[in-house]
């Protein structure tokens, strides 16, 4: 009976519905973090980030980082979602946030059971046509190779 407490306090942490909240009550208590054995995988087949139409036509790019807590299921907490690096414009931040609850993933495992995990997720808004940003990685077609007579 000894980890009662323990059991105890994180489930009155994870009432509150705040990863930061069950965080501390395990810092608190002493237990240690170790990383999944598997990371999440995202499901989704089309993200559901919708580029501003405002900024679309101005060709305006740029990268949000979303701090967001997938649980044991692989759903996204809305009220975890946090911009962690903003992009510049408001804009396109708040589309990032609005579309991380709709991402789907397999949770991250270990021993062969499914844990919550904090994930940073970074966002890209990029206009199709345009110039790269610095930082970008740029895949370069393949050149067909030479005919032989």
């Amino acid at each position: 009976m000894r980890f009662a407490p323990i059991a105890i306090a994180i489930a009155a942490a994870a009432c509150t519905s705040s990863p930061d909240a069950i965080r501390k009550a395990m810092d608190s208590l002493g237990a240690t973090y170790a990383p999944p054995e598997h990371l999440p995988v995202m499901l989704n087949h089309e993200l559901p980030f919708h580029y501003p139409d405002a900024l679309f036509s101005q060709k305006i790019q740029a990268n949000v980082v979303l701090g967001i807590y997938i649980d044991t299921t692989g759903m996204v907490w809305p009220e975890s979602t946090k911009v962690l690096q903003s992009s510049g414009y408001a804009q396109l931040d708040t589309a990032a946030v609005r579309g991380a609850p709709q991402l789907k993933f397999k949770p991250a495992m270990t021993k062969g059971k499914p844990v919550p995990m904090m994930i940073k997720l970074p966002v890209y808004f990029r206009y199709p046509g345009a110039p790269p940003l610095p930082g970008d990685s740029v895949l370069e077609p393949k050149a067909a190779p030479a005919k032989t007579p």
